[in-house]
């Protein structure tokens, strides 16, 4: 008698590359952690749980991007280009933003800016990262649509006497109302390959960044730090400001004052946008914002970068810093569950309880037990005057505070006595409240 063996296949949570290109290989620290996650890639249009998109999606899936399911996740927002436009960024009037001006539309403005401030020299930049360089005012081509002129900065912070950026992970997670984190386990920091002085605007290399990059275990006075004492690209950077008598927190503090300040900036763009694809809770961003520091330690954004590099083809030491981004932010918007399933759905209320009680979302008692009147607004807090909404929203931050692992919340700011909300909208208003009530019962929650 022969006996049959039935193999089962284990079914796995499915996710779907987008991309224009055939070559895939830059996403290969992608792969490899949906596949430690127990992920499974499929080819399938439409039954998928994770979209990863590395283009933009929304104008070529414009059908399928209407027709999603509530656990389908998408690693983009619709409109997410108001922030990662270089010249829409680079032309936004922010303290943290240089002076910059469209061309050939903002010409006038520029020229009357340069007679009024004939010290400071210009770069020429477009949307297209392209032929960026220091231009004479008779060079500038005023025919170029897409490019901006934007300040210069002359005395930037050096080391080593090189020039550098610092790039920050950055992720969205809900846009109405915001909620925005920034990856602390470690920045990108990118150093130019010949030193600024003695300055020649003719030799790019000394003041533009580019793929060839000078990494930061070749920099001198970092490279201790990073290769023999193991610390982080930012911990190396914070140790080199110290010994030279500066402050690294206040560059940190004016990075994500920057990032939170920009963001609400460009917010309710991309609401307007959200709102054409239905349920905007299906979507999640992931940017690398770039700033440069001048020699009194000034923060600038330079760009928002989106779908940014995760690749170590080029520089394979950074493998564990892609990998532990991936991974991080995979666990901040639900995608790593800590519940072994086959799928991103909901299998039942039991389930979605544990994870996430009524108790776990309750705050200000003193308030909620003299509220009589829902159409007050802080009486939407309160369980009687919930909104299926409401409750998802505090449902969601809930999850994201215990699953952000090594990503800081930015937006909601972090909780301090006098603190004002008056200027955002009546969403944000509730969600910063919120957290107030979090943290007056949990002092984690202030940060």
């Amino acid at each position: 008698m022969q006996i049959k063996v039935l193999e089962m296949k284990e079914r796995k949570p499915l996710y779907r590359i987008y991309t224009r290109s055939n070559n895939i290989e830059h996403l290969k620290h992608v792969f490899i952690v949906l596949e430690r996650l127990g992920f499974k890639q499929t080819h399938d249009e439409y039954n998928w749980d994770l979209l990863w998109a590395h283009d933009y999606p929304f104008r070529t899936l414009n059908f399928s991007m209407n027709k999603l399911k509530p656990h389908q996740r998408i690693n983009h927002f619709p409109g997410c280009g108001y922030i990662t436009n270089k010249v829409d960024l680079s032309t936004s009037k922010s303290r943290y933003i240089l002076p910059a001006f469209k061309i050939p539309e903002q010409y006038e403005e520029f020229l009357l800016y340069t007679n009024q401030h004939s010290e400071k020299i210009f770069v020429q930049k477009s949307n297209n990262h392209r032929g960026i360089s220091i231009k004479n005012i008779s060079e500038i081509s005023v025919t170029e649509t897409g490019s901006f002129m934007q300040e210069f900065i002359q005395r930037p912070f050096l080391i080593d006497g090189y020039k550098f950026d610092i790039g920050i992970y950055v992720v969205i997670t809900s846009v109405n109302p915001l909620r925005v984190y920034a990856y602390k386990g470690d920045v990108l920091f990118r150093f130019c390959p010949i030193k600024y002085y003695p300055f020649n605007s003719e030799i790019l290399d000394k003041y533009i960044i580019g793929d060839d990059y000078l990494p930061i275990w070749n920099v001198p006075s970092l490279k201790y730090y990073y290769t023999k004492l193991k610390f982080s690209m930012k911990n190396s950077f914070d140790a080199y400001v110290r010994s030279h008598g500066k402050y690294p927190e206040k560059i940190w503090n004016d990075i994500h004052e920057a990032i939170k300040e920009i963001i609400l900036l460009k917010e309710n763009y991309i609401i307007k946008t959200v709102k054409r694809f239905g349920n905007e809770r299906n979507f999640f961003e992931l940017i690398r914002i770039d700033f440069a520091l001048d020699e009194d330690l000034n923060v600038y954004i330079m760009e928002a970068n989106m779908s940014p590099n995760l690749s170590s083809a080029h520089y394979p030491a950074n493998q564990l810093l892609y990998e532990q981004i991936i991974f991080n932010l995979f666990s901040l918007v639900g995608i790593g569950q800590r519940i072994r399933k086959d799928s991103l759905k909901i299998r039942n209320k039991m389930e979605e309880r544990m994870e996430v009680a009524d108790k776990n979302i309750m705050v200000l008692p003193e308030l909620c037990v003299k509220c009589n009147d829902c159409f007050r607004v802080e009486c939407q807090l309160c369980s009687p005057c919930f909104t299926p909404e409401i409750k998802m929203i505090f449902s969601q931050s809930y999850l994201e505070h215990q699953n952000k692992m090594d990503f800081q919340r930015i937006f909601p700011p972090p909780i301090t006595k006098n603190m004002t909300s008056k200027d955002y909208t009546l969403k944000n208003h509730l969600l910063v409240r919120w957290y107030q009530g979090k943290c007056e019962l949990d002092l984690s929650w202030c940060l």
